[in-house]
This record gives structure tokens, C-alpha cells and sequence, in this order.
């Protein structure tokens, strides 16, 4: 009776133990899949024009940086990476604020077509940037604000506060209403409340949201392109350049040493919030 007793425990265990190592296994495919490109690129980056093309490709080179050394002394390289960093920051501090502003006020305030409004919103993230984008020029050029940073960290707005809106929305709404009206008890405004109680509460997913916003704001391209020209132009713009050479070909070295250089400060700008990134991503699924 013992033994036959200890045989399904036995069995659960063991099917317990291969479940563990199939999620691992996956895990470790799925890493190597979404990594393979990324490594491919820094390999490619670090070899000579001749060596990109040969045939098999060649896992072991003699590695330089001269592509890397070429465009950031005798390009503008660093200068369109402070202009990506300034409009990506400025564009996401905005964002961060109006639409977990508008956020709130979807989610506490009694409006008559509330859900529709969130809806409409939603389906704003739908609207093609090119829409936009020959509207936005002209309106830009008329104002004499062409490559401005000003006009592009708007110009990114529109894209990145649909997109806070939406998500501090699910945030908000999981929060219970009773915290406010302790606070409006104690004498707080609904604003003083929002910023008291609601904004300390609601931290890691207003952080988690501002990566993300200041990601997409980083990588984004057609704005750019349109609304700029040499001053307040941006990394993804070069990249454009580079890729788009019909005279002379795409230069691949280029191309990927420019690509590399421009993951790298997400990745490191990734790595050091990822506390709150995490914190932010289980909070709005575990609320959510």
C-alpha cells in the first residue's frame, strides 16, 4: 500500500520537474531567437566592407572600429544622438504628465460617454503617422518652427499621450475610489488627491509607461525625417540616410556601427530602470 500510495506523488514530481525544464528550454530558445539579430549586427559592425559579404559568412574576423571612430568624429553623429535624447526625454516628460492627467480623468470622472471617448482614443493609435505627418509640415512650415526640437517633441505627442492615456487608464481604474474621498474627508482637492495619494500609489506604472513613451519616442522615424532637416534631426534620420544611399549603395559597416550605437542607450537606459519596469509590467497585470 506504501509504495502504491508514493507512485502518483512520484509521477507528479517528475511531470512537476519536465514541465520546469521545458519553460527553460523555451526560455533559452525564445532569448537566443530575440538575440540572434542583435549579436548578428555587432558582429557585422566590427568587420571590414570586403569581409560583410563573403561566402560563407565568417564567424572569425579581425575586428575594427574604424566605422564606429569614422562616424562619430567626422560625422555629426553625437550631435543627432543629444537631439534624439532631448526630443525622446522632452516628448515623454509631456506625455507622462497630460495623459495620466487625462488618464485620471477618464477613469474617476463621471462623463457622459466616457467609454467612447477611451475608445475613440484607442483608435487614434490606428491612424496612419504619414496622415499627420504632410499636415503637421505645412502647419510647421508656416510658423517657420522647421527642425525645431519644439516641433518635433510635440509633433511625438500626439502618438505617445493617446498611448500614456490608455494605459494610466487600467492603472487608475484598478485603484479603489475610497482612497480619495478619505483624502477629500482629511480636506484634499480631487487634484490634491490625484497628486498625494494617486500619482505615489500609481508610481511604478507611470515609470514603467514613461520607458516605454521615451522607447518609442527614440526609435521613431517619419516625424523626424519630415519635420527636420540638419539641426534638430535625429538618430533613426542618419540611419535613413545610410540605408537609403541609391548612388553609392546601403554601407552595411555603416549601418549596422550607427544601428548599434543607437540600442546601446536603450539597452543601458533599460538595464538601470528595469527594477521599476518589472514592478510596473506585474503591478498593471496583477491590477489589471
Amino acid at each position: 500500500m506504501s509504495a502504491l500510495a508514493h507512485r502518483p506523488v512520484s509521477a507528479h514530481r517528475r511531470r512537476a520537474a519536465l514541465l520546469r525544464q521545458l519553460r527553460i528550454w523555451s526560455g533559452v530558445v525564445a532569448c537566443v531567437l530575440f538575440l540572434l539579430p542583435i549579436a548578428w549586427m555587432v558582429l557585422t559592425s566590427l568587420k571590414l566592407q570586403r569581409d560583410i559579404f563573403t561566402t560563407p559568412p565568417k564567424i572569425f574576423f579581425s575586428p575594427t572600429l574604424s566605422t564606429y571612430v569614422t562616424y562619430l568624429t567626422q560625422h555629426d553623429l553625437p550631435e543627432r544622438m543629444l537631439n534624439t535624447l532631448i526630443v525622446a526625454g522632452g516628448a515623454g516628460l509631456i506625455s507622462i504628465v497630460v495623459g495620466s492627467m487625462a488618464g485620471y480623468a477618464l477613469a474617476r470622472v463621471k462623463l457622459r460617454g466616457a467609454t467612447t471617448i477611451g475608445v475613440l482614443i484607442l483608435l487614434s493609435r490606428g491612424v496612419p503617422p504619414i496622415a499627420l505627418a504632410v499636415p503637421m509640415f505645412l502647419v510647421a512650415r508656416a510658423m517657420g518652427l522647421l527642425d525645431h526640437h519644439i516641433t518635433l517633441i510635440l509633433a511625438y505627442c500626439t502618438f505617445l499621450i493617446p498611448y500614456v492615456m490608455w494605459l494610466m487608464r487600467g492603472f487608475f481604474k484598478a485603484l479603489p475610489e475610497e482612497l480619495e474621498e478619505a483624502a477629500k474627508i482629511d480636506g484634499c482637492t480631487r487634484f490634491g488627491a490625484f497628486i498625494r495619494i494617486i500619482v505615489p500609489i500609481s508610481l511604478p506604472g507611470l515609470l514603467s509607461t514613461l520607458i516605454f513613451s521615451i522607447i518609442l519616442a527614440w526609435e521613431e522615424l517619419l516625424f523626424a525625417l519630415v519635420l527636420t532637416n540638419r539641426a534638430a534631426s535625429t538618430v533613426p534620420v542618419v540611419i535613413s540616410g545610410i540605408a537609403g544611399d541609391t548612388v553609392n549603395g546601403a554601407n552595411w559597416g555603416a549601418l549596422t556601427a550607427v544601428g548599434t550605437m543607437t540600442v546601446i542607450p536603450v539597452v543601458i537606459f533599460a538595464l538601470l530602470v528595469q527594477k521599476w519596469l518589472i514592478q510596473g509590467l506585474a503591478d498593471g497585470a496583477t491590477k489589471g
